[in-house]
């Protein structure tokens, strides 16, 4: 048996080389990207099993009675040839059988594909990837400067997406390179993805003929035969609230499904502008908004994957502007997580949303709201998870890694309980007794790294130390570490012919498109 002092001195010699074993560990960078989030909490589901087929029942009655209107020749065509009911040209009534019986072909989970096999990603189910925001025509950026973006800003969001273990995906505009003509934006676009991450990511949607663009990309780079069988990139269409899903984007959803991609079939929706002024009634409208769009990707190619979207917020009713982080918009989250669960298909939200103009507490405070709700909702894709301020205008690189540990703490919660080392540790408790501590023992050095989440951005010092340290507030820290990310990013080097061979299709296509400026973005 060793006697006290011969544990005290053991701890002691442990204690001093533990610290500096434990600072070590902080200062080594793993960017080494995080599997798909496998979700093992309990989900918030505020509705009963009667609630549940309430809002059914209403949705399919919209799509029975009302009807959406499908402002595209091809889609009403397609829609006839299914036995449909159209009417004054261009408004379908769904029968809610034909909608049901054409659901049922779409995948409840599916592989997403990325270039780098290592960073193939499970999807659907209790699986949920982050994917950082797109969409932005401003940048708050390395000076937290708000100004006009451009491809080299583009660029460095995209290396940012690579690097951080918790993003999935690389998107596609996370802002809009103003320095290229709008139509030729989406190839230079779907290239930078590509380029600077060896992750899945997204593709444009602004037209049809763009999106049969960025499909032809994708097929240099994956292969067309490898893409009729595996999902490698992600279209979203959005719906024009209430109940319009336009040509623009359903052209573009026929290409994505016609090479069997997958496309976010997202209504959105201004809570008491373009729906009900009223949680329940208002959710009641997206489901069928929904329901009509991925009933249609059936049509269009049964079987291809899709996923159940939205992009939610609320308008403030005494100035017409929007809102995120509001208790409604969670409350719509958890109930089309419901829904989604009852249709059994994967859904799409969007995450750490801010209407504020910097990085201040608003910021903070709507995204953190937000980021809470979309996991105890059970998302499958978790949208805008990085950057998004000011409802959208500008993408903050501050805020984007910040929203990045968020992230990664979510993550790390939405993982539950971990068991495996409980008997482990019940030992360093006999070994450790009354009075004593744990920072020497060999379990809390074997542990260290992952036994608690460790914040890098957030300042824990005492205050003090804060002012010893030269008073940085989270902005400011968030600024040095993007800078300290991008001097060590290493690019993921394409093939050489591939890229060789994407270079030159962006060359012809950029000779045959003309040069034309005109913004159609996508949320």
């Amino acid at each position: 048996m060793t006697d006290t002092s011969d544990v005290n001195l053991m701890q002691g010699r442990t204690r001093r080389g533990g610290r500096s074993a434990l600072r070590r560990k902080r200062q080594q960078r793993d960017h080494t990207m995080l599997p798909a989030l496998k979700r093992r909490l309990p989900l918030v589901e505020p509705m009963s099993q009667e609630e549940v087929e309430k809002i059914d029942d209403a949705s399919m009655a919209i799509l029975e009675d009302v009807g959406v209107v499908f402002r595209d020749d091809q889609a009403v065509a397609d829609w006839k040839s299914v036995g449909a009911d159209v009417r004054d040209g261009d408004r379908v009534h769904l029968d809610r059988g034909l909608v049901r019986e054409l659901i049922k072909s779409i995948p409840s989970s599916f592989t997403y594909h990325a270039r780098n096999p290592a960073n193939n990603l499970p999807f659907g189910h209790d699986h949920s990837i982050f994917v950082p925001m797109t969409g932005a025509p401003y940048i708050r950026d390395l000076d937290d400067v708000r100004r006009g973006p451009t491809l080299d800003d583009l660029a460095n969001f995209h290396k940012l997406s690579h690097m951080l273990p918790v993003i999935h995906s690389s998107a596609h505009h996370i802002v809009e390179p103003m320095d290229h003509v709008v139509s030729h934006r989406h190839l230079r676009i779907t290239y930078s993805s590509m380029k600077h991450s060896d992750k899945t990511f997204m593709g444009m949607t602004t037209s049809g003929k763009n999106a049969e663009d960025v499909l032809d990309m994708c097929a240099i780079l994956f292969g067309d035969e490898f893409m009729e069988t595996h999902a490698v990139v992600t279209g979203n269409c959005n719906g024009n609230s209430p109940l319009v899903w336009d040509e623009t984007m359903l052209s573009a959803m026929r290409a994505f499904n016609r090479r069997n991609q997958p496309v976010l079939c997202s209504p959105f929706v201004l809570g008491g502008a373009n729906t009900p002024a009223s949680t329940a009634p208002a959710v009641a409208q997206l489901n069928a908004e929904a329901l009509s769009a991925l009933a249609y990707t059936q049509v269009i190619r049964k079987g291809c994957p899709a996923i159940y979207g939205h992009y939610l917020s609320t308008v403030n009713m005494s100035s017409g502007a929007p809102m995120a982080g509001t208790p409604e918009v969670s409350l719509m989250n958890f109930m089309i997580g419901q829904m989604a669960r009852y249709y059994d298909v994967p859904w799409r939200t969007s995450n750490t949303l801010g209407g504020a103009k910097t990085f201040d507490a608003q910021a903070g405070y709507e995204s953190a709201t937000t980021l809470m709700a979309v996991l105890m909702a059970g998302s499958n894709y978790l949208w805008h998870s990085a950057g998004w301020n000011e409802a959208g205008m500008h993408c903050s690189m501050a805020k984007f890694v910040v929203d990045a540990e968020q992230c990664a703490m979510g993550y790390r919660m939405a993982e539950g309980i971990r068991w495996d080392d409980f008997d482990e540790a019940l030992s360093a408790v006999r070994d450790i007794g009354p009075g004593g501590h744990y920072l020497g023992h060999d379990h809390t050095l074997a542990k260290f790294q992952d036994a608690f989440f460790i914040p890098k951005l957030f300042d824990n010092n005492a205050i003090e130390q804060w002012a010893a340290d030269g008073s940085k507030e989270i902005t400011e820290r968030a600024l040095i570490e993007t800078r300290a990310l991008l001097d060590s990013y290493e690019e993921p080097k394409l093939d050489v012919a591939i890229d060789e061979a994407l270079r030159d299709y962006i060359d012809r296509r950029e000779r045959e498109i003309p040069a034309v400026d005109a913004l159609n973005t996508e949320h």
